[in-house]
């Protein structure tokens, strides 16, 4: 019998990519919709902290072991920003609330002045967290991260987020222009995934 996990996310792509990859080692991947689990509120300051937060807040609902990720991109011109509030990065602009569309605009008016392109630097970092249970002292943690640069205009009618943005200089393309199979392998996320792939089959849990 399959060793269930709750995937503390709602997303079906997410559902679908971590299914793929856990059930080599005999995992039942579960959203955490299928058990009602509300959604955590995320107070860290940092992406690990968010993902440790998510992942402790299945466990607690569940009583099952649960994967939690939390990601982001960073933009080097910007401090690091938008960061962990990637989702949220033009929450009240112009009034307005936040969405993938409205999140792109509003980091190239914050990057209008900057036009050269190796100014331009940024990657997409992505945390993913596995806690045994609720009072687990020491979840495994993955880091995946993924280098690029911040276009002047969107291109690509792939992915979701700021991929249309986000230029990946060894495919001379955006992220949304990228075969998705191809970006599941070289992505922020698609590293940290066989990061803890990894270390479930070390640790034999």
């Amino acid at each position: 019998m399959k060793q269930q996990v709750v995937l503390a996310s709602g997303n079906a792509g997410k559902l679908r990519e971590f299914s793929r990859l856990l059930f080599q080692c005999d995992f039942e991947v579960l959203p955490q919709s299928a058990f009602n689990v509300p959604e955590a509120e995320e107070t860290g300051l940092t992406f690990v902290e968010n993902a440790i937060l998510k992942a402790r807040n299945a466990c607690a609902h569940t009583g099952l072991p649960s994967i939690a990720d939390d990601s982001g991109i960073e933009v080097d011109a910007l401090l690091g920003k938008p960061g962990i509030y990637s989702a949220r990065f033009s929450a009240n602009w112009l009034g307005e609330p936040a969405s993938d569309t409205r999140n792109n605009l509003y980091l190239l008016d914050q990057l209008n002045t900057i036009t050269e392109r190796k100014n331009r630097s940024a990657r997409y970092q992505c945390v993913l967290v596995y806690l045994r249970h609720k009072e687990d002292p020491t979840p495994i943690i993955c880091q995946g991260s993924w280098e690029g640069f911040i276009l002047d205009a969107p291109t690509g009618a792939e992915g979701f987020g700021y991929d249309p943005l986000f230029y990946v200089p060894e495919f001379d393309c955006s992220s949304a222009e990228l075969d998705k199979d191809l970006k599941n392998k070289i992505s922020h996320r698609g590293k940290a995934l066989q990061t803890l792939l990894e270390a479930i089959k070390t640790e034999k849990i």
